[in-house]
């Protein structure tokens, strides 16, 4: 039962937390040199990942 909520608390705490952090650092490469490959690969990641969770 401890590891099911455990499972739970990081699916619902940490999965959006790190989409939100992996979209902030895109963002602030684009400021700094314009769209890269990785910004552009940062960003597709986090809306697959807001796609994939609902949020």
């Amino acid at each position: 039962m401890r590891r099911a909520f455990g499972r739970w608390a990081v699916a619902a705490v940490a999965i959006p937390l790190a989409v939100a952090g992996a979209r902030k650092v895109s963002e602030r490469i684009e400021a700094r040199r314009g769209s890269t490959r990785a910004s552009r690969l940062l960003r597709q990641g986090t809306t697959l990942a807001e796609r994939l969770t609902g949020r």
